[in-house]
């Protein structure tokens, strides 16, 4: 892997990860929220109808590096339904050195489910590792689940302000991953919740009308700041911050 910028050098992503703190950003009303999204050179966020389609294993690397600096990580139904989601983690050498630097050995699992459609079947409800806690507008019951969960039931809607002022002030949540898809990463930047993006340009083009990296983003263009460039292959790997909204909810 090159690191193109700021200062181009040969590196790896532990190399890269070891500069990023995420939980030394967290403000005292949210916490620190970074997004990874895979696009096509075209820049659709999904290849038939998944965006595990778009990186190699490369960027599977990236993923699991991110999860790793993460205490939780943020996941829409519909990537959750897509992408057959199981323990966030599996790898028990990384739950190791989380614990070693006071982590849990597992990020808590933020499932975003307005109906609370969810495949109950998925890995990450059947393993029994780590906790899973819902945000839903549904008042439908579910059903027991092996890995321990929580609901938190909002009227109308998931209000995506509270939910993740609650991580912070209630869960003590400080780092805040969200792995999409595309509509709750668009309503994620239309609140200003959002600080960085880790973004994986594939070397791939898909065509067609899929959706794109931020899908109803309703408060126009924002101005985001290249943090790094990577090059692995032919993959890209970008890390930039993001200037929120004027008037939006940064909760600093």
């Amino acid at each position: 892997m090159q690191r193109l910028i700021p200062d181009p050098a040969a590196t790896t992503i532990e190399e890269q990860m070891a500069g990023f703190d995420p939980v030394a950003a967290a403000g005292s009303e949210r916490p620190h929220v970074f997004t990874n999204f895979a696009v096509t050179v075209d820049g659709h966020a999904t290849i038939s109808g998944r965006s595990g389609e778009i990186g190699t294993g490369t960027d599977t690397a990236m993923l699991m590096a991110l999860r790793a600096s993460a205490e939780a990580v943020m996941v829409g139904a519909g990537t959750l339904r897509a992408e057959s989601y199981g323990r966030l983690l599996p790898n028990s050498q990384t739950r190791a050195r989380r614990e070693r630097r006071g982590l849990p050995p597992d990020p808590l699992a933020v499932v975003v489910s307005n109906r609370m459609e969810l495949p109950w079947d998925a890995g990450l409800f059947t393993s029994g590792a780590g906790q899973v806690l819902v945000f839903t507008a549904s008042e439908e019951d579910h059903p027991e689940t092996a890995t321990p969960m929580e609901v938190i039931r909002h009227q109308g809607g998931v209000d995506l302000v509270a939910a993740v002022k609650h991580l912070r002030t209630e869960r003590g949540i400080r780092a805040l991953l969200c792995e999409g898809g595309p509509h709750l990463h668009g309503d994620l930047l239309d609140a200003g919740l959002v600080d960085e993006l880790f973004v994986t340009l594939g070397a791939k083009l898909a065509g067609g009308s899929g959706p794109r990296m931020a899908e109803g983003l309703d408060s126009g263009p924002l101005d985001v700041e290249l943090r790094w460039l990577l090059q692995d292959g032919n993959e890209l790997f970008a890390r930039y911050a993001v200037k929120p909204p004027v008037g939006s909810e940064t909760g600093t």
